[in-house]
């Protein structure tokens, strides 16, 4: 059954963060018929803007919803993104001034394009621009679960019995029906992108991170106390991991240490790699500005900390449930007054928008710059590079969408962590491309092919869980994939590069 009064509040805040998308158009004015006013905002953004911006492309709305949702499974190993999101700043700090420096100067406009130019090799561009647009693709449909999850709360969407029964006899019409609110809402966001570029999600991030500390501050204060204080819900989140037993536990047990570990740190090398990230740092004003953001960033690692123990909260709560991605939605519902699940729920909804806005528009930049314009119309304007993103970005935002309506949502989950393998495999090709390396652009072709299949392989050894079992002298030792992907990338871009250059010599 649809809560009204949560609906209206949800309904209005939609509303509100629309209008700010079609105003954004007009806000630091630039000519949006060139990509890098579209795609970057003019590279304008200072150090308050990139701030939203990185905020909220970086923590999503499907953060919200996830890290409570593992943290609520397996306990402890769910708060591996807290040492992530810690690891990334100073590798943020170290590198990202310097490829924007680079970039500005040349007026590069993605990832791809400094390494075409760092290499000379319209390959390994293609290799990383193909890589950033597949990794994406399933990372905006992640952005839809989470607009889902929240939509289903209301009583609309998939989560609706009375829908669902009334569409059950005509599954294609029955799909679209049920995620109707789902899809107007994206169809808002797709217009509000193509007439305004990055400009709507940096607008939009000021008023979706305003109401998340909001919602998340409310929480952390107002859930204890109604559950007997954190002492009663540490008590209860350990009684109800202990009784499920494996590997789920309030603390690490030894064997978890490992895989926590690589995980956490593998993560964080790939987390700017995005094209999304990429395009946010970008679009700053000045290296100054990114260096600023990478001290200031570590404040949302504190509000992610902060997240993750809801799952606890809803373990004390007594809430159980056989899809755990329900589980903040269903927390809020128990506790809070409908008008701030509206509130709450629109959060969330809104975060999805912002950083679904910048990926697509991530995934565009890089199709034009470094597939159509490269190999299709090399002699294109810049104006007719600025359409091409725009219909691209409507193209990948609706490709995600249908994704998320006809197919299981898991897809979408599995693609992602394969997707994590992979987008750290242009770690090479960008990163050490910064500096003074002996590394050759085939050498880093073959490295990323080898990263690749390894990766894929592995991921596919272990059903797309992201750690690997090795067996070492009697000791098991659980691995990122993505690390030893990266490993084996590393080693083969080097020995090539080497040869290379001995044949040279």
């Amino acid at each position: 059954m649809v809560d009204w009064t949560a609906a209206a509040v949800f309904i209005f805040f939609f509303l509100v963060v629309t209008v700010l998308g079609f105003v954004a158009a007009h806000w630091k004015a630039g000519d949006l018929g060139l990509l890098h006013e579209w795609g970057l905002g003019g590279r304008r953004f200072g150090t308050i803007i990139t701030w939203f911006l990185i905020g909220g492309d970086f923590y999503t709305a499907y953060t919200v919803i996830a890290v409570p949702a593992l943290v609520y499974s397996l306990g402890a190993y769910g708060f591996f993104a807290l040492p992530y999101t810690i690891i990334v700043y100073p590798l943020v700090f170290a590198t990202m001034p310097r490829l924007w420096k680079i970039c500005r100067e040349n007026d590069y406009v993605t990832a791809a394009d400094f390494v075409q130019g760092r290499y000379a090799s319209k390959s390994l561009a293609l290799a990383v621009a193909m890589t950033g647009i597949v990794a994406t693709m399933p990372y905006i449909a992640l952005q839809l679960i989470g607009m889902q999850v929240v939509i289903a709360g209301l009583g609309f969407g998939s989560g609706s019995a009375g829908i669902s029964q009334l569409t059950s006899s005509l599954p294609w019409v029955g799909a679209i029906t049920t995620d109707l609110p789902l899809i107007i809402a994206f169809l808002i966001l797709a217009f509000y992108t193509y007439t305004s570029g990055l400009r709507a999600p940096a607008m939009i991030a000021f008023v979706k991170d305003v109401m998340i500390y909001i919602v998340v501050v409310a929480a952390v204060a107002v859930v204890p106390l109604q559950l007997g204080g954190y002492g009663a819900v540490f008590h209860a989140a350990q009684e109800t991991l202990m009784g499920r037993g494996g590997s789920a536990g309030l603390t690490l047990k030894p064997a978890q240490m490992l895989p926590f570990a690589t995980l956490a740190f593998g993560s964080a090398l790939a987390a700017f790699m995005y094209p999304h990230t990429i395009t946010v740092v970008l679009s700053s004003s000045s290296a100054d500005t990114v260096r600023k953001n990478a001290i200031l960033l570590p404040i949302y690692t504190i509000l992610l900390g902060l997240i993750g123990l809801l799952g606890y909260m809803a373990m004390a709560a007594g809430i159980k449930l056989d899809k755990p991605t329900a589980v903040v939605p269903t927390l809020f519902i128990k506790i809070f007054p409908a008008w701030f699940i509206g509130f709450s729920f629109a959060a969330i909804a809104i975060g999805a928008l912002v950083p679904a806005a910048i990926m697509s528009i991530g995934a565009a930049n890089l199709f034009t710059r470094n597939i159509w314009k490269t190999f299709i119309d090399p002699g294109m304007n810049p104006a007719r590079e600025s359409a091409v993103a725009k219909v691209v970005s409507l193209g990948v935002k609706l490709g995600a969408l249908v994704f998320i309506v006809f197919l299981p949502t898991q897809y979408a989950i599995d693609l992602q962590l394969l997707g994590g393998v992979w987008i750290l495999q242009v770690f090479p090709a960008v990163v050490f491309g910064l500096f003074r390396t002996s590394f050759q652009a085939r050498g880093l072709l073959a490295g990323w092919l080898a990263g690749m299949i390894v990766g894929t392989w592995m991921a596919e050894a272990m059903q797309l869980k992201p750690v690997f079992p090795f067996q070492i002298g009697g000791q098991t030792y659980t691995i990122y994939i993505g690390l030893v992907a990266l490993s084996a990338n590393v080693a083969i871009s080097f020995a090539v590069s080497f040869v290379l250059q001995a044949l040279r010599r």
